[in-house]
């Protein structure tokens, strides 16, 4: 009887192969990222379940526990008082000056025309380079500069004293990687400016230098606003759905506002610079409180179902104006409940209404829309 050989020990494969550790480590890291996805996940429950426990009255409530609060008079006294022709093709954006009757408009007629408002006569039309506008903006210091950007990827500003002798801009800041949607002067010297490109810069304007590039938006960044009694302070709105705090000095954001269930379009601070007013493609226009770093109202009602282009607050806070693009813009009482409007201009345009915005002394409204017409009311 012959046995057979014993069989050889297994030797377990040590250390193991190359393919296997990695196989072995994409296995940890994908679990990594589990928990701290599930993390994430139960840290946003509780911070929703702190503000909710927070949010115990709404701004109304609040508002009619200091006493009973002014009627706001209806029929409004806000009538139509002048119409600005002359464009010839869609208006996209105005801003006021400074002195409180001087305004700015683009279109894409290829002109940036300066109005006085009060007797509508046009004091300057600027030609430009690309008629593909989207924005504008007035120096509010000393009123000399205008600036407007588009299509064309770069932020150009003009001196209205020399535009008249030459037509070409006094400085043309290019760095942005998507259009220009939106710019702000800080000062004389300094601009900031938002893009398609998700991200902001603040330019030097006097060397075309950036200064500082803003980035943090996950989406093209629609619209900025500079706070009013901070010029360190901005704040943007973005097709993230988001609305952020930024500081120039630091040049990171400092606090960021959800909410919104769609691109937001535009924003604005509210008269004290403690708060923000939200436009978005959703329906709903929103304040956002950066004390209690939530929202205190949303303005919006069932029957409204088209996107908001622009909105700025009136100089006491009280009404958020709104403009629509059913044609339409009302005025929101942000004291109130936000399912009711104040009130609705009569017909103010028969197409899209781009842009409107409260002149600085707060006694005059601006529309303009794509039906080439900027409209004033008071």
């Amino acid at each position: 009887l012959t046995l057979a050989p014993p069989a050889p020990p297994v030797v377990p494969s040590w250390p193991p192969t190359k393919a296997k550790t990695a196989t072995i480590a994409a296995m940890s890291v994908a679990e990594r990222i589990e928990a701290a996805k599930a993390e994430v996940e139960k840290l946003k429950d509780e911070i929703d379940k702190v503000r909710a426990e927070k949010a115990d009255k709404t701004i109304e409530q609040v508002a009619a526990s200091k006493g009973p609060l002014k009627e706001i008079r209806k029929p409004p006294q806000t009538k139509l008082r002048r119409t600005l022709k002359g464009h010839f093709g869609k208006v996209y954006a105005m801003h006021w000056a400074s002195n409180s009757h001087d305004l700015v408009s683009a279109s894409q007629d290829g002109k940036l025309i300066v109005w006085n408002a009060f007797s509508t006569n046009k004091l300057q039309a600027v030609p430009l380079r690309s008629s593909w506008v989207m924005t504008c903006a007035f120096e509010q210091t000393k009123g000399n500069l205008v600036a407007c950007g588009g299509l064309d990827n770069m932020c150009s500003v003009y001196n209205l004293q020399q535009a008249q002798q030459q037509s070409r801009a006094q400085q043309e800041l290019v760095s942005h990687d998507g259009y220009l949607s939106c710019c702000r002067f800080i000062d004389e010297r300094r601009i900031l400016t938002s893009s398609g490109d998700s991200s902001c810069i603040l330019w030097d304007i006097g060397s075309g230098e950036a200064l500082t590039t803003y980035n943090g938006h996950t989406g093209d960044v629609m619209s900025l606003a500079i706070s009013p009694t901070d010029k360190n302070v901005f704040c943007t709105g973005s097709v993230d759905t988001t609305a952020k705090i930024w500081d120039v000095r630091t040049g990171k954001c400092v606090q960021t506002h959800m909410g919104h269930e769609s691109d937001i379009n535009s924003v604005a601070f509210f008269p004290d610079g403690k708060a923000i007013g939200t436009g978005s493609d959703d329906s709903t226009c929103r304040l956002f409180d950066m004390r209690c770093y939530a929202e205190v109202n949303k303005f919006g009602h069932d029957k409204i179902l088209c996107g908001i282009t622009s909105v700025d607050f009136s100089r006491s806070g009280r009404l958020l104006f709104a403009g629509y693009d059913d044609f339409n813009c009302y005025a929101w009482d942000t004291l109130g409940d936000g399912g009711l409007h104040a009130f609705q201009l009569p017909q103010p345009h028969d197409n899209r209404v781009s842009c409107l915005g409260v002149n600085p002394k707060g006694d005059a409204l601006c529309t303009g829309s794509w039906d080439t017409l900027l409209k004033i009311w008071a």
